[in-house]
């Protein structure tokens, strides 16, 4: 009975030991990149509260990246000159999209008179930008052009932000 018992119990011990042993998560760090295309605007501000990536690993999760609150004016961020608007580190896998999350300090500056740009929507503004690729270890750059010119949609109420972003690389 001894000699039974006591490899049960090693079995019972090592089994035990290996689920409690926890998986390394490998990371990626990434950093993300805007610049506008021209448009005819003497500016275009738009509040950036936060940005977030939507990764897929062994799950599908939201994770919110290091993002300074501000509002940039997108225009001056033409000709290949570029602005970091975030950094973080991410789970390795498949960085499926970002969500730029949008304040209220919105304008559009048109022959220097300024005008408030209504955003599409009213609980949480946003603007989510497909992306589909895989995070490497080494490093993740990604470049996002808002392109202001498509963006702004002037009606009989006022001036509408309807962003159009697409990823550059």
């Amino acid at each position: 009975m001894k000699t039974i018992f006591l490899p049960l119990l090693i079995l019972f011990l090592l089994s035990f030991f290996f689920s409690c042993t926890k998986k390394e998560i490998k990371t990626s760090p990434v950093e993300f990149y805007l610049m506008d295309s021209p448009a005819g605007y003497d500016s275009v501000n738009i509040h950036i509260k936060k940005i977030d990536a939507k990764v897929v690993t062994d799950s599908i999760r939201w994770f919110s990246i290091n993002t300074k609150d501000t509002v940039v004016d997108l225009l001056n961020f033409q000709d290949s000159i570029t602005l970091m608007m975030a950094q973080g580190t991410l789970p390795l896998g498949l960085l499926k999209e970002v969500r730029f999350v949008l304040g209220n300090d919105n304008t559009v500056v048109v022959k220097g008179v300024s005008h408030p740009l209504q955003l599409p929507g009213s609980d949480s503004p946003g603007l989510t930008i497909p992306i589909d690729k895989n995070l490497n270890e080494a490093f993740n750059g990604f470049i996002l052009d808002f392109d202001a010119s498509q963006s702004i949609v002037q009606d009989s109420e006022g001036y509408r932000l309807q962003p159009m972003v697409r990823l550059i690389k």
